[in-house]
């Protein structure tokens, strides 16, 4: 099963993202859910299949959810593991 996904971001906390199916945008997101999301910022759209490499997410499991639920809540990274990212990530030092 593939879905053309559309991603959101929070307005009100960073790194939290929603992923709902193109088709019914964010009808079937509950309104509680809406308010403490913030104002949802579309970032993309994006076709979703089954195994495809996504960043922080599997994509199985966001599939799944959105069959089941209507939309799929990616929450922040912990703290540790975005510390460690950055950790990983090389920088330059421009002098």
């Amino acid at each position: 099963m593939k879905r053309i996904c559309c991603i959101y971001k929070s307005a009100k906390k960073d790194e939290m993202y929603l992923y709902v199916d193109k088709r019914e945008a964010l009808s079937r997101v509950p309104e509680v859910l809406l308010s403490s999301f913030g104002k949802p910022v579309e970032v993309m759209t994006l076709l979703i299949t089954p195994g495809k490499k996504l960043a922080r997410v599997d994509a199985d499991k966001v599939l799944e959810e959105i069959e089941k639920q209507g939309f799929y809540l990616q929450m922040p990274p912990a703290k540790e593991e975005y510390m460690l990212d950055l950790y990983k990530t090389p920088t330059e030092a421009k002098y």
